[in-house]
């Protein structure tokens, strides 16, 4: 049970990256955090519709992945 309380919580910290960076790279509305990451390349591939729903989706995979991962430990911590 202990190494399993080990895998979530490495792997708790790799999708809370992740899903940090994927919202941070979302188009904002007027400016903001996320037109400070704007480059040449990354701009031009934002302003694509396909891009931003590709975003969209690894964005809602990791967030599904990271509540999962919540919910197990929470879990293995209580009937531990």
């Amino acid at each position: 049970m202990h190494v399993i309380l080990i895998v979530c919580e490495v792997l708790l910290i790799i999708t809370s990256l992740l899903l940090t960076l994927s919202i941070l790279l979302h188009k904002g509305k007027g400016g903001g955090i996320s037109e400070m990451f704007g480059g040449g390349i990354s701009t031009s591939m934002r302003s694509s519709g396909v891009a931003e729903r590709n975003l969209n989706r690894i964005t809602v995979a990791v967030a599904i992945v990271w509540v999962v991962v919540v919910a197990i430990m929470g879990l293995i911590v209580k009937y531990q």
